[in-house]
């Protein structure tokens, strides 16, 4: 048990190390909560586990199988649960013992246990000492205080039905997949900003312009605009709702001012702060709702902690209420992977991961489609968080993308002319196609700059993909040529340390879930505007942003618009994707319909190439939004 913990410290210690100039070391320990903040309660999530995992995966496939009895058939949360969850009696045994150590119980979800009580008897319960710390510099995403255990005992409870235990570390760790150009790399055209409508740019692109170049208008001439429809974001940050509206506003798009709601779950996250990610929640709501501007939004926003997460998409699945649900915050699967979640009874590893591939399998049986950003660092995630040199460099990939039963949104960058003037030199750079996102393009301009690409900011910066290394190959994926095993080789190694130390190591040859699924415009350099009240500069205009953020957030409004079209949730969207590949439909058009889907076939993400066909660099390609209807129409809608 101590061992689990341990693991479970040192993960949160490295990411906290490397994204936020060491936190955990310019921390200093105030001791036990109930000693420290004595008025403090503590409350943790319990994960348990679904009665028959594989039983539910099968109704799955029948639910998205047209030649099933159960084509369409999804199941609300009351089905859900009366079929796949834990059983009512272990349910009420779990929740007795508890109550009975003086511990309160909800169920905030089909296999989700809230348990809350004051802090002693709580860490009695789990065998977990917990201290506060206070940071001593700077606070990481606006959090200046936390919690997190420091060694294990022998908990008191009987936890044998206990799957995980979510929610004794309160450090922010997660990240949201926004990216803006440094100085140095920031195109000459994109240096201005003022009032933007449509007809922009690459740079300063809005919804319209993605809406006119992934054929997107064609739907809105059909009167289609998300009427009947809603959108769920799931942040880790709070926004200023008034930015989004006059977003919406500037752009043209006539909105109802009630279409927005915000749901705090564990409290919320506090006030806007640019240090919090606030731009990250801003842009969701911004690009969903201007995508689909008669669709209804909802926010689920929750602190930035593993227990916030896990407790933000309970609460948007549970609800039921949001047809698609977007996410733009991950971290390094190998992260989650760890005793984060640790099972307090044998300390065993019972991974974050699990907890989602079970929250994500009830939503896909719902028929809510789920978007989540595939990351910015290219093949290699976790150098975002690790960089070079200090860390080795490793082909990774992020979660919750890397989940089964979600849709991991690549980026590409889209046709451009781009100018720099290194060193008061003007130098053009031309993208004469869709290519994937990389910046290895910038590889030039880095030279003129006298700079490698780490010390010029663009390794590894580009659109996330890769093989996961802990999630195994879903059954859509079994049968689609390009897909490939985990490389060997892929250790992350502190090179500062005498003699380097071995980190972590993802497996060698793992059959794992290939990502992304389908990408879009995300490159900053091509990329789009942001109407964002920032909490240190007030009100702006930002240009040059990017990220697969936005492309999560875009392809949960093109949701918005398919379901309308269709008179109902279309499901998991893999299922459509990778069936139109399978069936020869992906890339040719039927009648005076073109083709839904485009291959990308230039450019890279640092470790994979786009070629034709699937490629981990940009998925099965970019869609034809209007002709993906027609195809979705014809053959998946009898």
């Amino acid at each position: 048990m101590a061992k689990a913990f341990t693991i479970k410290m040192l993960v949160a210690a490295l990411a906290a190390v490397a994204s936020s100039s060491a936190m955990a070391a310019t921390a200093q320990d105030l001791g036990k909560v109930e000693q420290a903040a004595p008025a403090q309660k503590l409350t943790v999530t319990l994960a348990l586990n679904l009665r028959d995992r594989d039983a539910a995966t099968r109704y799955l496939q029948e639910a998205h199988s047209p030649a099933s009895p159960n084509y369409h058939k999804f199941l609300t949360p009351a089905e859900f649960r009366a079929r796949f969850a834990p059983s009512d009696a272990t349910v009420a045994r779990v929740s007795a013992r508890l109550q009975a150590a003086g511990l309160s119980v909800k169920r905030i979800g089909s296999a989700l246990l809230q348990v809350s009580g004051p802090a002693a008897t709580v860490q009695k319960a789990f065998g977990a000492e917990v201290h506060v710390f206070q940071n001593k510099t700077t606070a990481q995403a606006g959090v200046s205080r936390y919690i997190a255990p420091v060694r294990a005992g022998t908990p008191s409870v009987d936890l044998s039905d206990v799957q995980a235990v979510i929610g004794l570390d309160s450090r922010p760790h997660f990240r949201p997949h926004l990216r803006q150009l440094p100085s140095h790399l920031q195109p000459a055209a994109g240096k201005t900003s003022g009032t933007v409508t449509g007809g922009n740019a690459p740079g300063q692109w809005t919804v319209t312009d993605l809406a006119r170049y992934y054929n997107i208008t064609p739907l809105y001439n059909q009167g289609i605009h998300g009427k009947g429809t809603t959108i769920g974001i799931v942040t880790l940050a709070s926004f200023t709702p008034a930015d989004a509206f006059q977003y919406w506003s500037q752009i043209g798009l006539n909105t109802d001012p009630n279409r927005l709601s915000v749901v705090n779950i564990d409290g919320g996250p506090g006030a806007p702060s640019d240090d919090a990610g606030s731009d990250e929640t801003t842009l969701d709501v911004e690009q969903s709702g201007g995508i689909a501007p008669d669709a209804k939004i909802i926010v689920y926003q929750a602190p930035n902690t593993t227990q916030g997460f896990v407790d933000a998409f309970a609460q948007a699945i549970e609800s039921n209420t949001a047809d698609t649900l977007s996410v733009s915050w991950g971290e390094w699967e190998w992260f989650d992977q760890q005793a984060q979640a640790a099972n307090p009874v044998n300390g065993q590893t019972t991974n974050v991961l699990q907890a989602y591939h079970d929250l994500f399998l009830q939503a896909a049986l719902q028929g809510q489609t789920m978007f989540a950003a595939a990351g910015d660092a290219g093949a290699y995630d976790v150098n975002r968080a690790a960089p070079l040199p200090q860390y080795s460099k490793v082909l990774s990939v992020d979660s919750p993308a890397n989940q089964q039963f979600i849709t991991a949104a690549g980026a590409t960058t889209v046709p451009s002319t781009l100018t720099f003037h290194p060193n008061g030199k003007a130098m053009q750079v031309k993208i004469p196609r869709e290519r994937a996102w990389g910046w290895d393009y910038l590889n030039g301009l880095c030279q003129a700059l006298g700079k490698d690409p780490v010390a010029c900011g663009t390794f590894p910066v580009g659109g996330g993909g890769g093989v996961s290394g802990f999630i195994s190959r879903p059954f859509y994926q079994y049968w689609v040529p390009g897909m490939q095993s985990t490389p060997a080789g892929q250790q992350l190694v502190d090179n500062s340390q005498n003699p380097p130390q071995v980190i972590a190591s993802v497996p060698a040859n793992f059959k794992g879930r290939n990502v992304p699924d389908i990408s879009m415009n995300g490159d900053p350099e091509t990329g789009y505007v942001v109407y964002y009240t920032s909490s240190k500069t007030g009100f702006s205009i930002l240009s040059n942003n990017g990220g697969t953020s936005f492309v999560a957030p875009q392809l949960a409004g093109i949701t918005a618009l398919l379901n309308q079209s269709m008179g109902g949730r279309i499901g998991l969207l893999n299922f459509s994707l990778y069936g139109l590949l399978a069936t020869g439909h992906a890339y040719h058009g039927h009648g005076h319909h073109g083709a839904p889907l485009r291959e990308i076939t230039a450019g890279d993400n640092w470790g994979y190439n786009a070629h034709r066909g699937y490629n981990q660099a940009t998925g099965v390609g970019v869609p034809d939004v209007a002709n993906l209807d027609a195809a979705l129409h014809r053959y998946f809608w009898f």
